[in-house]
């Protein structure tokens, strides 16, 4: 939080742009008991209002609550006259019927009436997120399981080992792993953000203008790299490096200082990405999949019959999905074979995952979809028979989300404690428990980083590439 302060006085500016042209300040003022709140339309006066509390100690407490609920709503740190609304840009897709066959959807979910790009899906469930920032868990038979409301569209959905995060049009990174999302990383207003992904903690994030930007895990950038292109949508990150697609076609950079390994050209731009153990697919805008190898090595050219939004693989690249613009899902075999294609019967399909013999699409009109990618269910949907999908009502109930909050306990017993320290400028988080490096620094929500606070985690485990923590798990203030 950017605040200005002197002896007598602590202020704190805060800012909102949105898409439907609202622009609005919120200012708080804490000068000894009296608290000081002006807001209005950003360029106006505003209005204001003024109370006097009980102590100074009252007057702080209850401004950190106000601004606490400003952030939850979107507001966010701001100089007076400077701030410049972030630039976001959502891809646009005209999507239209498929005249192929009616693909075995088992079931299909409504998260609204924005297109959805998010998805991921593992042994527990699947995930959807759309452009409203509706987040919602499916069970694999289809079942509501969790939902969260975040401030703005996300961008995609990602798993990094056991941690998820979503990526946002409000250009925050939100970790998934609690009953709230937590924010984990925020990327520089200053980026139009296309995609991110995350390895062992580093994020990676790609943008309209074709950077590459990494960050570690305590927020920091490391590295950011210009490819020969444009239109970063696609980013994937595993041990070896960075594998970017943009409007030139896919460039893989070293992780530590990012120069570039290879360059491979692709016939169009490139709209999506996906990896697997030993290769990378590229979905051009050109009705083409491009397979290469990890080390550059063009492999195999899949070829649909209109622009291709996204893909996915199965088993290292034996079987190759896409999906494109009209509505229709493609399968291949590993060597370019095209053995289906059928029609989705609910949109173009934004983002995909084949998981369990099932196909999972998330689509422009905001479904979730399970299709049964089976030998037998295909070779009858080609014949025309199709069994009813079964449509999954969407919940009413309150969605958790963003806050500034978190449960209290006097027990710190029941996992493992940390505090919130300065470092120079910086705020950082330690282990305070035993039989941990006191010297390594711990990722941990950055709504939560409060000068001198505790608090009791499930569980702090080692990075995989070392030299720092992750927490993991629920989080409670420790109060003493």
């Amino acid at each position: 939080m950017r605040v200005a302060s002197t002896a007598m006085s602590e202020r704190t500016y805060l800012e909102l742009s949105e898409d439907s042209g609202s622009h609005k300040f919120y200012e708080v003022i804490v000068d000894g008991k009296t608290l000081t709140i002006r807001y209005g339309r950003i360029g106006d006066n505003g209005q204001t209002k003024v109370t006097e509390c009980a102590s100074p100690e009252k007057a702080r407490a209850e401004a950190q609550k106000k601004i606490a609920e400003k952030t939850k709503k979107g507001y966010a740190a701001a100089v007076i006259g400077e701030r410049k609304k972030r630039t976001v840009t959502r891809r646009e897709v005209t999507s239209t019927k498929s005249t192929a066959k009616q693909a075995p959807i088992v079931w299909k979910f409504s998260s609204g009436k924005d297109g959805a790009f998010g998805i991921f899906v593992d042994e527990a469930r699947a995930w959807v997120g759309n452009q409203s920032g509706a987040i919602y868990s499916l069970g694999h038979d289809g079942a509501v399981l969790a939902q969260f409301k975040l401030p703005e569209g996300v961008k995609c959905i990602v798993a990094d080992d056991d941690w998820l995060y979503a990526g946002c049009d409000d250009g925050k990174v939100y970790d998934l792993g609690s009953k709230a999302p937590r924010v984990a990383y925020e990327i520089s207003d200053d980026t139009d953000i296309y995609w991110i992904d995350i390895k062992d903690g580093v994020l990676g994030v790609s943008d309209a203008d074709g950077n590459v930007v990494i960050v570690n895990h305590e927020d920091e950038s490391q590295w950011r790299k210009k490819s020969k292109g444009t239109s970063g949508w696609m980013i994937r990150c595993d041990e070896l490096g960075v594998f970017h697609g943009h409007s030139d076609g896919v460039t893989m950079y070293d992780w530590e200082d990012g120069s570039e390994m290879w360059s491979a050209k692709t016939e169009g731009s490139v709209l999506f990405g996906w990896q697997e153990e030993s290769c990378v697919f590229a979905a051009t805008n050109r009705n083409k999949v491009h397979k290469f190898s990890k080390r550059g090595e063009p492999l195999k050219v899949f070829t649909c019959d209109a622009s291709v939004l996204s893909c996915a693989a199965a088993e290292d690249g034996k079987y190759v999905f896409a999906a494109d613009n009209s509505s229709s899902i493609y399968c291949f075999d590993e060597e370019g074979k095209r053995l289906w294609k059928l029609g989705t019967g609910c949109g173009s399909a934004l983002s995909m995952q084949f998981f369990g013999g099932k196909l999972y699409i998330v689509t422009t009109d905001g479904t979730l979809a399970q299709l049964d990618a089976s030998e037998a269910a295909i070779k009858a949907a080609e014949q025309g028979e199709v069994v009813k999908a079964k449509t999954i009502a969407t919940p009413k109930a309150a969605a958790a989300e963003v806050s500034a909050e978190v449960e209290t306990t006097v027990d710190s017993a029941d996992g493992v404690v940390v505090e919130v320290f300065k470092d120079g400028s910086q705020l950082r988080v330690r282990v305070v428990s035993s039989g941990y490096n006191k010297k390594w620094f711990v990722q941990f929500p950055k709504d939560l980083r409060h000068e001198g606070a505790k608090y009791v985690v499930d569980e702090v485990r080692e990075a995989a590439r070392g030299d720092f923590y992750r927490a993991h798990g629920g989080i409670r203030r420790l109060v003493t």
